[in-house]
């Protein structure tokens, strides 16, 4: 076997990644350059380089990581882990409180659904395995939207026509914030009629140690049902049963 050769860059460029991924608030350079012992010049370049591809956002002279840097993780979960960890405990949730329940993955501005688990007696939906929706109309996108920080969210949302629309739902930049803003406050995601008329959904996030959202967990049932305490209660539970075994 020949002899390993150390690329000192791509150790760092690693490195970078890595500790932004432990940090749950974005960082100056500074910061990032002395606790990884690298120079500040080689840490500048190394960001720059991360940024044109989508890997790490900055702002405020901040940085943290990006869109392309959270694909990749979900991209990880979507091939096996979180398929076979949630779907029973999705079914489990299902069977309890008898509304359809869907795993998603936050993919660029979209979602994309991992399991989907039919409650008995009631109809299909469109968050089928495979489809992908716009986060902002959907709960479980807003749930994981609400967890990222500002300058990941700028980066996915810069303006307004970054927003896209589903049939007749559309939303400015200011409702979306506002709507993530009262999502943070109570603690989980709604929506009434965005995605299909006459349905609402309910979603939590599953995040990791550092509050990264890894995916979400949703229930859909017919608008005239309501959210109760003891749906969001459930949610919860099984959202947390999901991230610890799957040990992040």
């Amino acid at each position: 076997m020949p002899d390993k050769v150390k690329v000192p860059a791509a150790d760092q460029t690693l490195a970078i990644l890595g500790y932004l991924a432990r940090q749950r608030a974005s960082v100056p350079a500074a910061t990032i350059a002395t606790a990884l012992g690298i120079p500040r010049s080689t840490t500048y370049h190394l960001l720059a380089t991360l940024s044109d591809h989508g890997f790490v956002v900055s702002g405020d002279r901040r940085w943290a990581l990006g869109v392309a840097a959270h694909d990749l993780g979900t991209g990880y979960l979507r091939q096996q882990p979180l398929t076979l960890v949630g779907r029973p405990l999705v079914s489990k949730l299902v069977d309890a409180v008898g509304e359809n329940g869907h795993l998603a993955v936050l993919n660029g501005r979209d979602v994309v659904y991992v399991v989907e688990e039919r409650a008995a007696g009631k109809p299909s939906l469109v968050t089928d395995v495979g489809v992908r929706l716009p986060a902002h109309l959907t709960a479980s996108g807003r749930s994981m939207l609400a967890q990222l920080s500002r300058e990941q969210f700028l980066a996915l949302y810069p303006d307004d026509a970054a927003i896209g629309r589903r049939g007749d739902a559309t939303m400015t930049r200011r409702e979306l914030r506002e709507e993530l803003r009262e999502t943070r406050s109570r603690g989980f995601a709604t929506e009434h009629g965005d995605v299909t008329a006459g349905l609402a959904s309910v979603a939590v996030a599953i995040v990791d140690r550092v509050g990264w959202p890894i995916a979400a967990l949703a229930l859909t049932f017919d608008e005239s049902r309501g959210i109760d305490d003891a749906v969001v209660s459930a949610l919860r539970v099984t959202a947390s049963d999901i991230s610890k075994r799957l040990r992040v």
